[in-house]
Protein backbone atom coordinates (compact mmCIF):
# COMPACT_ATOMS: atom_id res chain seq x y z
CA UNK A 1 0.00 0.00 0.00
CA UNK A 2 1.42 3.75 -0.93
CA UNK A 3 2.09 5.92 1.56
CA UNK A 4 -0.66 8.61 0.81
CA UNK A 5 0.62 11.20 3.56
CA UNK A 6 3.75 12.36 1.55
CA UNK A 7 3.46 16.14 0.21
CA UNK A 8 6.05 17.53 -2.45
CA UNK A 9 5.73 20.89 -3.68
CA UNK A 10 7.64 19.58 -7.09
CA UNK A 11 4.92 19.87 -9.15
CA UNK A 12 3.41 23.34 -7.68
CA UNK A 13 6.77 24.68 -8.86
CA UNK A 14 6.52 23.36 -11.93
CA UNK A 15 3.55 24.84 -13.11
CA UNK A 16 4.58 28.29 -12.28
CA UNK A 17 7.25 27.72 -15.53
CA UNK A 18 3.69 29.45 -17.47
CA UNK A 19 4.33 32.86 -15.51
CA UNK A 20 8.58 32.93 -16.53
CA UNK A 21 9.14 35.23 -19.54
CA UNK A 22 11.71 34.92 -21.96
CA UNK A 23 13.06 37.22 -24.28
CA UNK A 24 12.77 39.60 -21.23
CA UNK A 25 15.88 42.49 -22.88
CA UNK A 26 13.62 42.71 -25.60
CA UNK A 27 10.14 44.17 -26.87
CA UNK A 28 8.67 41.25 -27.77
CA UNK A 29 5.36 41.23 -29.99
CA UNK A 30 4.33 37.87 -29.15
CA UNK A 31 5.09 36.55 -25.68
CA UNK A 32 6.52 33.48 -24.87
CA UNK A 33 6.72 31.86 -21.37
CA UNK A 34 9.40 28.83 -20.13
CA UNK A 35 6.88 26.37 -19.79
CA UNK A 36 5.23 26.84 -23.82
CA UNK A 37 9.11 27.01 -25.09
CA UNK A 38 9.85 23.49 -23.32
CA UNK A 39 7.15 21.84 -25.00
CA UNK A 40 8.99 23.33 -28.32
CA UNK A 41 11.67 22.29 -27.34
CA UNK A 42 10.69 18.56 -26.60
CA UNK A 43 9.06 17.97 -29.97
CA UNK A 44 11.50 19.37 -31.87
CA UNK A 45 14.17 17.46 -29.80
CA UNK A 46 12.07 14.02 -29.94
CA UNK A 47 11.82 14.66 -33.89
CA UNK A 48 15.74 15.15 -33.76
CA UNK A 49 16.40 12.58 -32.79
CA UNK A 50 14.26 10.09 -34.77
CA UNK A 51 15.57 12.09 -38.10
CA UNK A 52 19.32 10.65 -36.70
CA UNK A 53 17.90 7.08 -36.18
CA UNK A 54 16.03 6.67 -39.23
CA UNK A 55 17.99 8.57 -42.16
CA UNK A 56 21.97 8.60 -40.13
CA UNK A 57 21.87 5.16 -38.73
CA UNK A 58 21.68 5.61 -35.13
CA UNK A 59 20.14 4.36 -32.21
CA UNK A 60 18.77 7.04 -30.10
CA UNK A 61 16.29 6.95 -27.25
CA UNK A 62 14.05 9.45 -28.18
CA UNK A 63 11.21 9.15 -26.06
CA UNK A 64 14.20 9.76 -23.49
CA UNK A 65 15.51 12.55 -24.95
CA UNK A 66 11.97 14.50 -25.42
CA UNK A 67 11.16 13.78 -21.54
CA UNK A 68 14.23 15.33 -20.89
CA UNK A 69 13.91 18.13 -23.16
CA UNK A 70 10.88 18.92 -21.13
CA UNK A 71 12.80 19.29 -18.13
CA UNK A 72 15.79 21.61 -19.84
CA UNK A 73 14.78 24.70 -18.39
CA UNK A 74 13.11 23.57 -15.13
CA UNK A 75 15.96 25.05 -12.68
CA UNK A 76 14.24 28.89 -14.21
CA UNK A 77 11.16 28.59 -11.93
CA UNK A 78 13.67 29.34 -9.14
CA UNK A 79 16.22 31.39 -10.95
CA UNK A 80 13.74 33.22 -13.70
CA UNK A 81 14.82 33.25 -17.19
CA UNK A 82 18.27 35.02 -17.29
CA UNK A 83 18.88 36.62 -21.00
CA UNK A 84 21.81 35.24 -23.47
CA UNK A 85 23.42 38.26 -23.81
CA UNK A 86 23.52 38.26 -19.66
CA UNK A 87 24.92 34.62 -19.12
CA UNK A 88 27.84 34.93 -21.64
CA UNK A 89 28.53 38.39 -20.80
CA UNK A 90 31.41 37.21 -19.12
CA UNK A 91 33.20 34.24 -18.03
CA UNK A 92 32.65 35.13 -14.16
CA UNK A 93 28.84 35.98 -14.80
CA UNK A 94 28.52 32.34 -16.93
CA UNK A 95 30.45 30.61 -13.85
CA UNK A 96 28.02 32.80 -11.43
CA UNK A 97 24.79 31.46 -13.15
CA UNK A 98 26.37 27.57 -13.31
CA UNK A 99 26.74 27.77 -9.76
CA UNK A 100 23.45 29.01 -9.06
CA UNK A 101 21.57 27.00 -11.56
CA UNK A 102 23.48 23.85 -9.62
CA UNK A 103 21.95 24.96 -6.34
CA UNK A 104 18.53 25.53 -8.06
CA UNK A 105 18.73 21.74 -9.66
CA UNK A 106 19.41 20.13 -5.76
CA UNK A 107 16.89 22.22 -4.29
CA UNK A 108 13.96 20.97 -7.33
CA UNK A 109 15.37 17.46 -6.31
CA UNK A 110 15.12 18.00 -2.78
CA UNK A 111 11.52 18.70 -3.31
CA UNK A 112 10.41 14.94 -4.72
CA UNK A 113 9.51 12.27 -2.62
CA UNK A 114 12.70 10.24 -1.63
CA UNK A 115 11.90 7.24 -3.69
CA UNK A 116 11.39 9.42 -6.86
CA UNK A 117 14.18 11.33 -6.91
CA UNK A 118 16.97 9.10 -8.31
CA UNK A 119 14.23 8.73 -11.30
CA UNK A 120 14.03 12.89 -12.09
CA UNK A 121 18.25 13.30 -10.86
CA UNK A 122 19.46 12.76 -14.96
CA UNK A 123 16.06 14.89 -16.15
CA UNK A 124 16.66 18.11 -13.43
CA UNK A 125 20.70 17.70 -13.50
CA UNK A 126 21.68 18.29 -17.04
CA UNK A 127 25.39 16.63 -16.71
CA UNK A 128 24.01 13.41 -15.39
CA UNK A 129 22.76 13.20 -19.43
CA UNK A 130 24.02 11.68 -22.20
CA UNK A 131 25.94 13.15 -23.74
CA UNK A 132 24.46 13.06 -27.30
CA UNK A 133 21.33 13.60 -25.37
CA UNK A 134 22.44 16.69 -24.96
CA UNK A 135 23.76 17.58 -28.03
CA UNK A 136 20.11 17.23 -29.58
CA UNK A 137 18.57 19.55 -27.28
CA UNK A 138 21.08 22.23 -27.57
CA UNK A 139 20.50 21.64 -30.65
CA UNK A 140 16.48 21.85 -30.63
CA UNK A 141 16.41 25.07 -27.99
CA UNK A 142 18.48 27.08 -30.63
CA UNK A 143 16.02 25.77 -33.43
CA UNK A 144 13.22 26.97 -31.11
CA UNK A 145 14.54 30.15 -30.36
CA UNK A 146 15.09 30.69 -33.89
CA UNK A 147 11.64 30.25 -35.06
CA UNK A 148 10.41 32.64 -31.86
CA UNK A 149 12.86 35.35 -33.52
CA UNK A 150 11.37 34.13 -37.42
CA UNK A 151 7.71 34.38 -35.31
CA UNK A 152 8.34 38.14 -33.87
CA UNK A 153 10.17 39.01 -37.61
CA UNK A 154 6.68 38.09 -39.44
CA UNK A 155 5.12 40.03 -36.64
CA UNK A 156 6.88 43.55 -38.02
CA UNK A 157 9.31 43.30 -34.63
CA UNK A 158 12.68 44.25 -35.70
CA UNK A 159 13.67 43.86 -32.39
CA UNK A 160 14.71 40.33 -33.24
CA UNK A 161 16.79 40.91 -36.62
CA UNK A 162 20.01 40.01 -35.04
CA UNK A 163 19.55 37.22 -32.60
CA UNK A 164 17.88 35.90 -35.40
CA UNK A 165 21.14 36.01 -37.55
CA UNK A 166 23.26 34.63 -34.32
CA UNK A 167 20.73 31.56 -34.47
CA UNK A 168 20.99 31.09 -38.01
CA UNK A 169 24.45 30.64 -37.74
CA UNK A 170 24.96 29.14 -34.65
CA UNK A 171 22.74 26.27 -36.29
CA UNK A 172 24.54 26.27 -39.16
CA UNK A 173 28.20 25.88 -37.41
CA UNK A 174 26.79 23.16 -35.28
CA UNK A 175 26.87 20.90 -38.55
CA UNK A 176 24.82 17.99 -37.27
CA UNK A 177 22.68 16.34 -40.19
CA UNK A 178 20.03 16.05 -38.40
CA UNK A 179 19.48 19.35 -37.41
CA UNK A 180 20.19 20.59 -41.39
CA UNK A 181 17.19 18.05 -42.24
CA UNK A 182 14.86 19.08 -39.79
CA UNK A 183 15.51 22.87 -41.04
CA UNK A 184 15.19 22.23 -44.86
CA UNK A 185 12.22 19.80 -43.98
CA UNK A 186 10.11 21.70 -41.32
CA UNK A 187 11.34 25.19 -40.89
CA UNK A 188 10.67 26.93 -43.65
CA UNK A 189 6.56 25.97 -43.45
CA UNK A 190 6.48 27.81 -40.12
CA UNK A 191 5.94 31.01 -41.21
CA UNK A 192 2.98 30.11 -43.58
CA UNK A 193 -0.94 31.47 -42.20
CA UNK A 194 -3.25 28.56 -41.71
CA UNK A 195 -4.39 29.26 -45.18
CA UNK A 196 -1.07 29.02 -46.60
CA UNK A 197 -0.51 25.90 -44.39
CA UNK A 198 -3.84 24.65 -46.18
CA UNK A 199 -3.26 24.94 -49.43
CA UNK A 200 0.47 23.19 -49.32
CA UNK A 201 -1.27 19.99 -48.11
Amino acid sequence: MTNTTIKSSFYAYLSRLRWIKRWGLKRNALDENVMEHSWEVAVIAHTLALIKNRYFGCQLDANAIATAALYHDVTEVITGDLPTPIKYHSPAILNAYKRIEHQAETELLQLLPDALQDDFRALIQHEQQPIEHQVIIKAADKISAYLKCQAELKAGNSEFEMAAQQLAQNIANLQQPEVVFFMQAFVPSCGLTLDGLMQTN
